[in-house]
């Protein structure tokens, strides 16, 4: 597995070595050891697992409480993956990181506590999966607004057209109204 560094600290992609031949491919999505020595002592308590169809937007979310680091990837289709810096003490506090994951980059993404997530799936459907380091608590959920101007995330929307969003996210909150970690 290589671990790639971004510009916001402690945010990874992570890059699994792939076998593969004419009968398909193998890989290692998760290895404790493996993440250990790279710095990542992690205990994920569950697994999610998501369908969406092409258009969708989900996100950003996060919890205030039982906060959670996600060990996201696609193993079907393919989303242009988004995390927000939400930590007040971090110097890239409100900056966004984004990249494609799908299921023939076989890319993953770890997204520590502290950071919005959402995805947009850019193929017909995608099936977005990922570990957590805690349980879903949805009384403490936050929904950031995936259009919030303060943010300028560049979206690669298919056709300019807004995204399929959930009610909880088309009323996602603005910047200055979000509670942020310390």
């Amino acid at each position: 597995m290589i671990f790639e560094t971004t510009p916001l600290a402690g945010l990874c992609v992570l890059e699994p070595r792939v076998f593969g031949d004419e009968r398909g491919f193998f890989l290692e999505s998760w290895n404790a050891a493996s993440f250990r020595e790279a710095g990542f002592d992690l205990n994920f308590v569950q697994d999610n697992h998501s369908r969406s169809a092409g258009g969708i937007l989900r996100g950003l979310h996060y919890q205030t409480e039982q906060t959670q680091g996600k060990l996201v990837r696609v193993t079907s289709g393919a989303v242009f993956d988004v995390a927000v810096d939400l930590r007040r003490s971090s110097a890239t506090l409100g900056q966004w990181f984004g990249l494609e994951l799908s299921a023939s980059n076989h890319r993953m993404l770890w997204v520590p506590p502290g950071f919005a997530h959402g995805f947009y799936v850019l193929s017909e459907f995608a099936d977005f999966q990922y570990k957590c380091t805690d349980y879903y608590h949805p009384a403490s959920e936050v929904s950031l607004a995936w259009d919030d101007p303060n943010l300028d995330i560049h979206w690669p929307l298919v056709a300019g057209a807004p995204p399929a969003l959930s009610a909880k996210d088309a009323a996602g909150r603005r910047w200055g109204d979000i509670p942020l970690f310390d």
